[in-house]
C-alpha cells in the first residue's frame, strides 16, 4: 500500500480515536492487501474432498466434474504421448479424442475447491504436476495455462490470487515439448511453436 494511503489511514485514526480509527484502519488494510485471495484445499478425488468435507458431499461432486470437463478443454494438448510426457513425466498423460482427431494431455492430478469470495460459489479448478525431475514444474502444483502454484501436496490449505482461479481459455492448438509454460511466462494465451511443423490448429 502506498505511503500517501497510509499516512490518510493515521490521521483518520487520529481524529476520530485511536481505538476505533485503529479498527477501520486495520479492515481497510486487510481488504487492500488481500482481498483478491481465496483460501483452497487440493483434493485428488471427489471421495477425498467429501472425506475432508462431508457437509459439502454434493459441493465436492459438482466441483469434481465440473474441474474434469474444464481439464478436458483447456489442458495443454499435444500431438504425442513422448511430447506430453517429456513435459510431465512418465504415465501422466491420457489420450484425448476429439472431431476424429487423436492427441495427448497431462492427467488431471487434482482439483482446487474452496469457497469463492462472493460466498455462494466453490472452486474446481483442476491442477496439474509434472513427474520428470528435469521440469520446473516438478513436484509443484500448476493451472492449465502454466501458472505454479507452489509445491504439490494434497488437502494442505493455500491462499491463491485471482489468476489462478479465473476461467482458462479453451485451447485450440498443440504445442511442442517443452512448450508448457512459456504462454504463461509469456502472460499469453497457449499458442504452438511456430518453428515445428508438427503443431496444426484443433476445434475449429
Amino acid at each position: 500500500m502506498k505511503r500517501s494511503k497510509r499516512q490518510l489511514l493515521s490521521r483518520m485514526a487520529d481524529r476520530i480515536g485511536k481505538p476505533v480509527g485503529a479498527a477501520i484502519a486495520g479492515s481497510v488494510l486487510l481488504s487492500a492487501c488481500g482481498q483478491s485471495d481465496t483460501e483452497v484445499q487440493v483434493y485428488q478425488s471427489q471421495d477425498d474432498c467429501r472425506n475432508s468435507n462431508p457437509d459439502l458431499a454434493e459441493q465436492c461432486q459438482a466441483a469434481y466434474q465440473q474441474a474434469l470437463a474444464e481439464s478436458a478443454e483447456t489442458a495443454p494438448k499435444y500431438d504425442s504421448r513422448n511430447d506430453c510426457e517429456a513435459d510431465f513425466g512418465g504415465g501422466s498423460c491420457t489420450p484425448y479424442q476429439y472431431q476424429g482427431n487423436s492427441w495427448f494431455m497431462p492427467a488431471m492430478a487434482g482439483f482446487m475447491f474452496g469457497r469463492m469470495l462472493d460466498g455462494n460459489r466453490y472452486s474446481h479448478t483442476p491442477v496439474y504436476s509434472s513427474r520428470n525431475p528435469y521440469s520446473p514444474y516438478y513436484g509443484q502444483w500448476s493451472t492449465a495455462n502454466g501458472h505454479r502454484l507452489g509445491k504439490a501436496s494434497y488437502g494442505k490449505r493455500m491462499s491463491v490470487g485471482k489468476e489462478a482461479l479465473a476461467p482458462k481459455p479453451k485451447v485450440t492448438r498443440t504445442i511442442s515439448r517443452g512448450g508448457f509454460g512459456s504462454s504463461a511466462q509469456a502472460k499469453s494465451s497457449w499458442k504452438s511453436n511456430k518453428s515445428s511443423s508438427r503443431s496444426r490448429g484443433w476445434g475449429g
